[in-house]
């Protein structure tokens, strides 16, 4: 045996077999498909209009309209729940780029390249909550810091406005854009169950908007003791600074940071199953 071989031999067995991507390779990968489709793009320059253009319009409308408003309204004024006003619609459009992810590629057959390159199907998920995650993270924080100092800038000379040090606001700001990518998480799992865009969009809707329209139905008592767990009302009251004044008809909210935990725990119970359904079905 000559020297070269035994060479060979001593080296360690490849930890990725050949033709297969591991957790890195694929996690570039999905981050190469992510920023190349144009679906991506357009997606965040929507949420970049909800989330910054609402803000700005709430708080302009604000400072010219202060001296209309009545006392309560005064006393109840929250100057960064007002600029981070463009939640309610960022949630929506983060929850299309979470559906699209996943939903894309098996509409359009990808993703069996992409099951062929890693068998390991909750591997490939993982990749996709990582990749996806940080990028929502970065973004959503980005925008919503963005929206909280121009909405402020906005306010200030007409109406009370805040500043980042005051207590709540830093939490506010930075738990809006908390709440946003675990949105997109929750979209994504979402996606990955369903597989298909409309029927994955149309749940996500229904679950954000339609659910706490449902519970109207049902007796107070009921609706006092089950609004405060809606993913909406979680994301409107981690955005306030004075959540007691967000009562939500009258029933008692979770803590902002209790209320988010509730959130990450639906989020991750759906991606647990998403994986679960991805390992058991055929691409």
């Amino acid at each position: 045996m000559s020297v070269d071989q035994r060479t060979l031999e001593s080296l360690p067995p490849p930890s990725v077999p050949p033709g297969h991507y591991g957790p890195v390779g694929q996690m570039r990968s999905e981050w190469t498909k992510m920023r190349s489709v144009r679906s991506t793009i357009w997606t965040l320059a929507v949420t970049v209009l909800a989330v910054v253009g609402i803000g700005v319009i709430a708080t302009a409308v604000t400072a010219a309209q202060w001296n209309k408003g009545g006392i309560v309204d005064h006393f109840n004024f929250d100057p960064t729940a007002r600029s981070l006003a463009g939640l309610f619609l960022g949630q929506i459009v983060i929850g299309v780029l979470g559906v699209l992810i996943m939903s894309a590629e098996y509409g359009t057959g990808t993703i069996r390249a992409t099951l062929s390159a890693i068998p390991n199907r909750p591997l490939v998920l993982a990749c996709k909550v990582v990749v996806f995650g940080a990028a929502a993270f970065v973004t959503s924080e980005v925008l919503t810091f963005a929206a909280f100092f121009v909405g402020q800038e906005l306010l200030k000379g007409s109406t009370p406005y805040a500043t980042i040090g005051e207590p709540g606001v830093l939490r506010a700001v930075i738990g809006a854009g908390l709440v946003l990518t675990v949105l997109g998480l929750f979209a994504l799992g979402l996606a990955t169950i369903i597989r298909h865009t409309a029927g994955a969009l149309a749940t996500y809707v229904g679950v954000l908007l339609v659910l706490p329209l449902i519970l109207q139905a049902f007796p107070t008592s009921f609706q006092h003791a089950t609004i405060r767990y809606m993913p909406l009302v979680i994301g409107e009251n981690m955005a306030a600074t004075r959540p007691d004044v967000h009562d939500f008809g009258g029933g008692v909210l979770l803590s902002p940071w209790v209320g988010f935990g509730v959130l990450c725990g639906y989020t991750v119970a759906i991606l647990v199953i998403g994986g679960v359904v991805m390992a058991r079905r055929d691409a």
